[in-house]
């Protein structure tokens, strides 16, 4: 009896803990070429929208870019202190229907993203279809 008294209680505990992890925070995104860690992207809510602005590009050589190859009003901005990730909204388990952009590429992708536990976020750029598209994995930094 104490046995399952205890499980319930453990999986109530572990539910409320699921519920509480967000998407919002810091993330340090890995670059897919070369797997080292390339910015920290503080993902935050506005308007009932989630948004990712970059706040610390981490190769000092870097630290200057400028978003070149981008069109609009992001074109010449520097990197740091763009905001890359646009106007998602809640979905199930997800965010959906925003979109990200690739400063080094000037390139605007759809975007869904996801949590994957409390401390990983899976984020997805597409053109078109999501299954055309790839995912990166970043991680919460605290």
């Amino acid at each position: 009896m104490k046995k399952a008294i205890f499980t319930i209680l453990l999986v109530a505990v572990a539910g409320i803990f699921s519920l509480n992890a967000q998407v919002t925070g810091k993330w340090k995104t890995i670059d897919d070429e070369t797997g080292q860690a390339k910015s920290i992207v503080e993902i935050y809510e506005q308007n009932g929208k989630i948004y990712g602005k970059v706040v610390e590009i981490l190769n000092p050589a870097k630290k200057q870019a400028k978003c070149t190859k981008c069109k609009g009003a992001d074109k010449d901005k520097p990197i740091d202190g763009l905001v890359i990730i646009k106007g998602l909204t809640k979905d199930g388990d997800e965010y959906t229907d925003g979109d990200i952009l690739d400063p080094n590429k000037g390139k605007l992708y759809s975007c869904t993203i996801k949590l994957d536990g409390k401390d990983k976020l899976n984020v997805r750029g597409y053109l078109g279809f999501s299954l055309l598209g790839r995912t990166q994995v970043w991680h919460r930094v605290n």
